[in-house]
Parts: structure tokens; sequence; C-alpha cells
């Protein structure tokens, strides 16, 4: 029926995926999945980024610790001419005052490795991490 010239238009509620294709309409989930995947793509990256500047700061960590107690160790040695035997003779008192404050850990809360004498004919003792992975002497050990 026609009012004034025109044809009156049925008033009608279309869904998206009414008023395409089914081509088109096969296409919301799909963005739906890309946009979820692209989320967790970001969320892996910046975990990734996090792990790193973790690993990298619990190297640094360690490094300074081992630093802070090679120091020790060779300020023992400059006093009483003989290596500590381990470094817990480095925290308690003795006929000298301690030359560390606590007994030295790495950035895993693990003890550090101390052998007098080393390893190795060129050094005079050995002081090491045993790294992320706790295995002695093992191939991400930091020196």
């Amino acid at each position: 029926m026609a009012i004034f010239g025109r044809k009156k238009r049925e008033r009608t509620i279309f869904l998206p995926w009414e008023r395409r294709t089914v081509a088109r309409a096969l296409q919301l989930p799909r963005r739906r999945a890309t946009a979820w995947l692209l989320a967790a793509a970001v969320v892996a990256l910046f975990y990734a980024i996090y792990a790193r500047n973790r690993d990298a700061r619990n190297l640094r960590t360690t490094r300074a610790t081992l630093t802070h107690a090679r120091a020790a160790v060779d300020a023992f040695r400059a006093d009483h001419g003989r290596c500590p035997r381990d470094l817990a003779e480095l925290v308690t008192p003795g006929d000298h005052a301690p030359y560390l404050g606590a007994l030295p850990r790495d950035a895993w809360r693990r003890p550090l490795r101390f052998a007098c004498p080393a390893r190795l004919p060129e050094r005079t003792y050995d002081l090491s991490s045993d790294g992320p992975d706790g295995e002695p002497y093992g191939l991400d050990a930091i020196e």
C-alpha cells in the first residue's frame, strides 16, 4: 500500500548475520578469534620481555654478590695469609672483624660455591654460583 506515492516499509529488527550474505556472516567469529589471538600474542610478548629482564637482573645481582664476596676473600687472605676454610668464616667474627655481614647467596637464594685451592692451577680459589638451574659447575654457572 502506498502512502503519498511511496511504498510503506516493513519495520523489523535485523541481527548482524541476517543482513549479510552467508560468507560475511561467518567472518564475525573469525574476527573475534583474530582479536583473541592478537591479545594472546601481546601478552606472550610482554611476558617474554619481563622474563628476559628478570633473568638479566638476576645475573647482575649474582655478579655483584660474587664481586663483593671476592673482595672479602681477598681481604681475608691479605690479613691472614691463607684462604678461609669456607665462606662462613668470613661472616663469624673471631680474631678479626667479620668481612661479610651475612653468608652470600646468589639471586636464586642458593649459597655461593667456594673452593680453595682452585681446580685450575692459575687461580688461588674458586668462587661461583650454580646459576639458574642449580647444577654444580653446570653450563650456566656464574664465576
